[in-house]
């Protein structure tokens, strides 16, 4: 994450200008509470509103980034754990929502779920249903008044962000301050437009508002054009808190933000698999249904979220609507998308049908076969989420590599010589997986990531090599050998072979631990695995001094075969080795305490 000195240092020149502008005879560009008519009355306005959303919405991006660094790693877990079932599914999606507070983050794990066949279409439907459900806790917290704790937020965050040395709080300290950014920027907003209650013409833009489609309209394009619905609807209860508008004009409002939300979704979808496109596709045509089957019914549905909300005295206006308002556009939010979920979730299945049938899928130019499964492009954007779908890439290229060891050891025994035709595909398999990851985490490494977000890219470009170099060894080494072996007619000693097999079963096992460390994380096996190998080593010595003995003792088939024997030997050897180097990556890393941050520098692995 980028330095915070320097906008840090930006804003105070910014501020310092603005507070010295009545004195250079410019008007004061601070946002203060004001009448309209007052000299630069206009300005205030103007700049308090661009600068309260810039407030906001980088609020609202530090506070969901940090949740997603510090919750991310179990998104997956939870979503595939409770997505079987489509209640289970709503819930998982409202719960993951809440906790990183961005539907996107939601969306874009069900789409690598469902490319991976590990959830149908029809479940993510339900998932996407609680995912905005979860949103709308973000407007429920706004609504609350907050902003008078916004600058204490502010300086507890940054002192942690700032001071604390355990990643846990550090990310705390990023919530905070994302937290309290965000409030003040809604203090800011709300200053600068105390100015339009007196402004003859307001009233008559929201009474304008209030005209369904007009409203809708204005909500669609204002959201899309900020990229953030909790921003919008962040400025919606400002003016409510304000008094400057109604429920009546606050709802269409409110349904143009839910349309105009899946905009950003839809427009990402465009470069990526059909999957995306219909989850997108999915999200926006729930929300533009529901939209169509409220909008004839506004004032009741109006009078609904009033008899749930705190309510004024009828005829109040002023102040004490200003004290109910907040709340009451807040809960129409809510209630709509609880009713949306309501509606459609008993009819996902054939909703998901029909989608798929408006969205077949279309062939690729990548062979099935050849294609990564869970590199999601759409994803990119948040680093936390991509690295997660490249891990799990990773993992099932080393699963790969490992039924290759596994296959290859008949063969070399002479048996099973049709194995060796089906390495030749797997081979073909591994080298299209590491390109593609290869370049995936490249195009990761190319964001605002963290220290610790680029050093975990360099692990899995290490890692991710490692087993490609480990294929290499087994296609360009060992397969020709048992191949050679096969077409000579030679065989191992019976004592030759049962070791080839002994050290064989060893190093399988070396590749399994280096798997699960790796999928664990896991730095007490990261450790096992190096001691493993110094004992490994020495079998190895020993079993080439008991061949040479072989060998010198003249025994027939020792002697016949003794090159490929020290030849398959040399090859297990490297992968051995190479499964050791994914540990040795892992504690440079880790070790210590030192944090991937202050980790030293990865070697290249080197080529078989």
């Amino acid at each position: 994450m980028l330095s915070l000195r320097a906008p840090l240092l930006l804003a105070l020149v910014a501020l310092a200008a603005a507070a010295a502008a009545p004195a250079w005879g410019l008007p004061s560009l601070l946002p203060a509470a004001g009448s309209y008519g007052e000299p630069g009355w206009g300005w205030t306005l103007l700049f308090g509103l661009a600068g309260g959303l810039g407030l906001f919405l980088f609020g609202m991006d530090m506070l969901s980034g940090s949740l997603q660094r510090s919750a991310g790693r179990r998104l997956r877990a939870v979503l595939g754990t409770l997505t079987r079932n489509r209640v289970l599914g709503l819930a998982a999606g409202a719960f993951v929502t809440v906790l990183v507070q961005s539907s996107s983050a939601t969306t874009v794990l069900l789409v690598s779920f469902v490319q991976a066949g590990l959830i149908s279409f029809a479940q993510s439907l339900g998932v996407i249903l609680g995912a905005d459900i979860g949103t709308t806790v973000t407007a429920q917290l706004i609504a609350f008044r907050l902003t008078h704790y916004a600058l204490l937020l502010i300086a507890l965050g940054f002192g942690l962000r700032a001071l604390a040395k355990r990643p846990g709080l550090r990310h705390a300290g990023e919530v905070m301050l994302g937290a309290g950014l965000l409030f003040y920027g809604m203090h800011v907003m709300a200053q600068a437009m105390a100015p339009l209650r007196e402004h003859p013409a307001f009233p008559i833009v929201l009474r304008g508002l209030e005209h369904p489609v007009a409203g809708i309209l204005v909500g669609t394009l204002l959201t899309a054009l900020i990229h953030s619905s909790a921003a919008f609807l962040g400025l919606l209860i400002v003016l409510a808190q304000q008094g400057l508008i109604s429920l009546e004009a606050g709802i269409p409002l409110i349904f143009g933000a839910n349309i105009g939300t899946c905009v950003t979704a839809v427009t990402a979808s465009l470069r990526a698999g059909r999957a995306a496109k219909r989850v997108a596709l999915a999200h926006t045509l729930f929300k533009v249904l529901g939209v169509l089957l409220v909008i004839a019914w506004i004032p009741a549905f109006a009078d609904l979220v009033r008899g749930i909300s705190p309510s004024a005295a009828p005829g109040a206006t002023g102040a004490e609507l200003a004290g109910v308002l907040p709340r009451q556009i807040a809960n129409a939010h809510s209630v709509f998308n609880v009713g949306l979920a309501l509606v459609f979730l008993p009819f996902t299945g054939l909703c998901a049908r029909a989608l798929l049938r408006l969205l077949p899928d279309k062939p690729e130019l990548l062979p099935e076969r050849l294609r990564a499964r869970h590199l999601e492009p759409s994803v990119l954007g948040t680093p936390v989420l991509a690295l997660s779908l490249a891990k799990v890439e990773i993992l099932g290229l080393g699963q790969l590599v490992k039924r290759m060891t596994e296959e290859i050891i008949d063969p070399l025994c002479g048996e099973r010589p049709e194995v060796l035709d089906t390495l030749d595909e797997e081979e073909h398999r591994v080298d299209a997986l590491d390109e593609q990851i290869t370049a995936y985490l490249l195009e990761i490494g190319r964001r605002n990531l963290s220290p610790e977000q680029t050093e975990e890219v360099y692990l899995m470009l290490h890692v991710s090599k490692l087993f490609e170099l480990s294929s290499d060894v087994i296609y360009r080494e060992l397969r020709p050998l048992a191949r050679h072996k096969l077409e000579a007619g030679l065989a191992f000693s019976p004592a030759g072979a049962e070791q080839v097999r002994d050290y064989h079963l060893r190093v399988v096992k070396q590749i399994s631990r280096a798997i699960e460390a790796f999928r664990e994380g896991s730095l007490s096996q990261a450790e096992r695995m190096t001691r493993k190998q110094a004992k490994y080593v020495a079998l190895e010595e020993s079993y080439r001094r008991a061949h040479f003995e072989r060998v010198r003792g003249e025994v027939v088939d020792a002697v016949a075969s003794s090159e490929i024997h020290i030849a398959v030997m040399d090859a297990l050897r490297k992968l051995n080795s190479h499964s050791t180097d994914i540990a040795r990556a892992m504690l440079a890393r880790y070790r210590a305490g030192e944090g991937p941050a202050a980790s030293a520098p990865l070697p290249p692995p080197e080529r078989a």
